[in-house]
């Protein structure tokens, strides 16, 4: 990192592992934290967030350093890399866990976010059903998920799911992109 400012983005957009294998490819990015994002007062695990009758999302939370990669950019590449108009859904993950929502910490985020949604309607044939949502907890998801396409990356899933994300990825954001060397 260049600067001793780092932010923090928290954004759900389907499963963590998708999300996380996506965001951690992108120069600027200092750590991305597979885990649940909301608040009912109690502790989140897999298998109750996994239900969908909680508040929480599946969601990431991302460290960054705004002199090399801005806000906006962050969410160019998550309205790029999901799709933001299936309501609580992505693919065959269905469920509040799976919404699509960008978890504000602060104005400027919320306000970030109501433009890019706006700027990004003309991406879509349906409506952008993202959420915008203020940020309350984020809690780590299980150890068994964090790094979980780089830890599993022949499984089928990780190769039918995740692998177009991040074609998708490359093709897009190629100026975004660290050198393959970074992500070992």
């Amino acid at each position: 990192m260049n600067s001793n400012q780092v932010e923090v983005a928290t954004l759900a957009g389907g499963c963590f592992w998708c999300t996380e294998a996506i965001f951690k490819r992108l120069k600027g990015v200092e750590s991305v934290l597979s885990g649940y994002a909301g608040d009912d007062g109690k502790i989140p695990n897999y298998d109750r967030v996994s239900m969908g009758n909680t508040p929480y999302a599946e969601a990431v939370q991302i460290k960054y350093d705004p002199e090399i990669i801005s806000f906006e950019n962050i969410l160019d590449v998550f309205f790029a890399t999901h799709n933001p108009t299936t309501l609580n859904k992505q693919g065959n993950d269905v469920g509040t866990q799976y919404r699509s929502a960008v978890f504000f910490h602060d104005q400027m985020q919320k306000e970030a976010a109501e433009k890019s949604i706006q700027n990004h309607l003309k991406d879509f044939s349906d409506p952008i059903v993202t959420t915008l949502e203020p940020f309350t907890k984020f809690f780590s998801a299980e150890d068994y998920h964090l790094d979980y396409y780089k830890r599993n990356p022949n499984n089928p899933y990780c190769q039918l799911v995740i692998d177009p994300k991040i074609q998708k990825l490359y093709k897009n954001f190629k100026d975004h992109l660290k050198p393959e060397a970074e992500l070992q």
